[in-house]
């Protein structure tokens, strides 16, 4: 999966995100752990926008992710910043770093997009060979509540200026999953021009997440409801997770 056309739309339909205020509570999340950043990973950073705000607040930060169209737009927007910043395409299950991480952070559901269990135990296998022995593993999750009661089988619709998106998503109750399709309808003169995506989320359930991270040498030290510091309810629709390796 190469989410190509998507690299083009992406910000477009995340607009809605405020990366600045994601920034801000990570760095909070880090103080509350008593964790300096240090090295930090930016896994799947996408087209880079939260990357540029953790270097905007001086965190030594490079980015990684499997898309190449993703990294395209992610270089571009470093680049007019006057940034030089490393980006790695690598998919999480194979990453490789050239040296060690203080810190890995993964935003915005990026662990759902891994729909294996055993391909998400490789990546979690991966941050675990790359991160000190004192470092800090910092990942959100979309929850089992999110995918059957917000997203479940419902469609979107985002007009912009420059594109018209069609969302549709068909929820599996089975594994909690959700196929996404997305339907793009960019205007050419006259005319518009169709262009399709098509992906899956998986949501874990607590335990399930658990499992794989102690299955990886890792356990987790904090577990918040989205962008505050208080634990998750019934119905929390996005976790964050606060992860150390465990002591040998």
């Amino acid at each position: 999966m190469s989410y190509s056309y998507f690299a083009d739309y992406y910000d477009q339909l995340t607009e809605n995100v405020d990366y600045a205020e994601k920034a801000d509570y990570f760095i909070k999340l880090l103080e509350k752990h008593n964790h300096k950043p240090g090295v930090t990973l930016d896994l799947a950073c996408g087209t880079g926008t939260f990357l540029l705000e953790l270097k905007k607040r001086g965190i030594d930060v490079f980015g990684a992710d499997m898309s190449s169209d993703m990294l395209s737009q992610a270089q571009m927007k470093a680049c007019e910043h006057g940034y030089q910043i490393l980006l790695l395409c690598s998919r999480m299950q194979d990453l490789e770093l050239p040296y060690k991480i203080d810190t890995c952070v993964c935003t915005l559901d990026s662990i759902n997009h891994i729909t294996s269990k055993k391909e998400l135990i490789k990546a979690f296998g991966r941050i675990y060979e790359f991160l000190a022995d004192d470092g800090l593993f910092v990942f959100d999750a979309n929850t089992v509540y999110k995918h059957r009661e917000i997203l479940g089988d419902n469609c979107y619709i985002y007009d912009t200026d420059t594109v018209f998106c069609a969302w549709q998503n068909n929820y599996i109750e089975r594994n909690h999953k959700v196929i996404i399709t997305l339907d793009f309808f960019e205007p050419d003169g006259d005319v518009y021009v169709r262009t399709c995506e098509q992906f899956a989320e998986r949501a874990y359930t607590h335990n399930e997440i658990e499992e794989m991270l102690l299955s990886a040498g890792m356990e987790t030290a904090a577990l918040y409801d989205d962008m505050s510091f208080e634990p998750p309810d019934d119905c929390t629709q996005r976790e964050i997770y606060v992860v150390r390796k465990m002591k040998k």
